[in-house]
């Protein structure tokens, strides 16, 4: 028999699902983590997956530490990789040649091709929904025959729930956290010594490990989640409490991220909680429609938009820079009690649920017209979670609707009225959620409205935007807020 080709281990690779029982070549390359300034706790969590996984292979592993992958293909022939997670690896190992075979990419519900297969029967603007609505057939996952249970493939009107009134937190137990061990141990001592020697810079703390980085790990952490929060998520996905970090939110993304938890076996956990009465369908569908919906979608839309997407799309001409509170996470720079909240949190866990991601972070963003790209590039990384496949239709698409309506049908742009709507952040905020000129003008609130004027003639031929713009023209006061935007200095 021929020998085994060598597996050639890959960020986001690092469980299971990647091997398939033969010696493997895991490449630690710094360039992983110093090519921009990282979150501290994201380094952290993909350093300690790939050494973990080191530990798991045992002698089927050879462990490469270099600078940069290039510097671990050198003068190497015969290797099998699974075809990695982002443009820029896949170019590597593709223009290494070498007799390297390349197998189809893993880790999602739905594979490249077939979706490819769809899209190209669509007009260029399909929708997540129909991809989620043609997997649940496919899969036959919370269907009655050719009908969804339910009676419909969206249950997402019933799971806008605001905080509970007068809540401080959800009132359950904290998530499973992992223990940390020795190789917790070693990643911490190298990233300070990296730091140290100016070979990377961080943002952020790294606090203790709070995210799965092992197979082991991912799947205490999906029993305990549907155990004890699925229940919740539902109704509350939406809802955000300032101490309250992780409200019913999985954390389930990293460990799907890092490649060490299948994203059909979180489908299947919380498919049979539904069957057993553990969780109601509500909080089932709406979790389903964010693993095997929208995560699955952008993951094809990174490859389907092809290597341009990303790179230079600006339909709202936003072209300010980041500012420096913004890129180092400095809390203490904001007024904004909402603003503040996230952003602390994001510098102390790496992590933010996705209404804070898209209606507080994002929604400023787009209100104040930072750059699309590097806005993107900075999601990346400072998120732990963040990929490069999964950031740019999620920023570029979605939150700054800088590709012009490719993935999102509008702007996801709000005032401060809905924030204070689904959070308990505005009654302790100097600033009014409904004053928009002032020395108490909410920043959102204000901020929106100067964010129409400027984007009025990218959005007027958009039939979603006809309302917000003729509401914005009837504003007596709109010289004002606008002046008055473009005067703020500290959020």
């Amino acid at each position: 028999m021929p020998e085994a080709r060598r597996r050639l281990v890959l960020p986001g690779q690092y469980g299971p699902l990647f091997d398939d029982g033969g010696p493997a070549l895991v490449v630690e390359a710094r360039e992983f983590f110093a090519a921009r300034p990282v979150h501290r706790a994201k380094a952290h969590l993909w350093l300690s997956a790939l050494r973990h996984r080191v530990r798991e292979l045992g002698d089927r592993a050879e462990h490469v530490q270099v600078d940069t992958l290039r510097q671990a293909l050198a003068g190497r022939s015969g290797l099998q990789v699974v075809d990695p997670p982002s443009r820029t690896m896949r170019a590597e190992v593709r223009h290494w040649g070498h007799d390297t075979e390349i197998l189809p990419s893993r880790g999602f519900v739905t594979d490249e091709a077939e979706f490819a297969e769809w899209a190209a029967q669509g007009t260029g603007r399909f929708r997540m929904e129909a991809h989620y609505e043609r997997v649940r057939r496919r899969e036959g996952w919370l269907m009655d025959g050719d009908r969804p249970v339910g009676g419909r493939f969206s249950l997402d009107d019933e799971n806008r729930e605001p905080p509970p009134r007068g809540a401080t937190t959800l009132g359950l137990p904290d998530p499973w956290w992992p223990d940390e061990d020795d190789v917790d141990e070693q990643v911490r001592h190298d990233l300070d010594r990296w730091e140290r020697d100016g070979l990377v810079r961080f943002v952020g703390r790294d606090d203790r490990r709070r995210f799965a980085v092992t197979a082991d790990e991912a799947r205490l952490a999906l029993e305990d989640f549907v155990a004890v929060r699925l229940g919740d998520f539902g109704p509350f996905e939406d809802a955000t409490l300032t101490n309250d970090w992780t409200m019913a939110h999985s954390l389930l993304s990293v460990p799907m991220n890092l490649g060490v938890l299948d994203p059909v076996e979180v489908v299947g956990a919380a498919l049979e909680a539904h069957r057993t009465g553990a969780a109601p369908l509500a909080s089932v569908e709406g979790f389903v429609r964010q693993v095997a919906g929208w995560r699955d979608y952008v993951w094809h839309l990174y490859w389907w938009f092809g290597d341009e997407y990303g790179a230079s799309e600006n339909a709202l001409g936003a072209h300010e820079p980041l500012p420096d509170w913004w890129q180092e996470l400095d809390a203490s720079a904001i007024d904004a009690a909402c603003l503040g909240t996230a952003v602390q949190g994001l510098h102390d866990h790496g992590w933010l649920h996705h209404i804070q991601r898209l209606m507080v972070l994002g929604n400023w963003a787009l209100q104040r017209g930072y750059d699309p790209v590097h806005l993107t590039e900075w999601f990346t990384d400072v998120f732990v979670d963040g990929t490069d496949w999964v950031m740019p239709a999620n920023i570029i698409g979605m939150s700054q609707h800088a590709d012009g309506g490719m993935v999102a049908t509008k702007p996801y742009a709000s005032g401060g009225r809905y924030i204070d709507r689904m959070s308990d952040h505005c009654g302790g905020c100097r600033f009014d959620p409904t004053v928009r000129v002032g020395a108490d003008a909410c920043p959102f609130t204000a901020g929106y409205w100067a964010f129409l004027a400027r984007a009025e003639d990218a959005l007027r031929d958009n039939p979603r935007m006809v309302r917000p713009l003729q509401q914005m023209r009837r504003l007596p006061d709109l010289d004002a807020v606008v002046a008055q935007e473009a005067r703020r200095t500290r959020p």
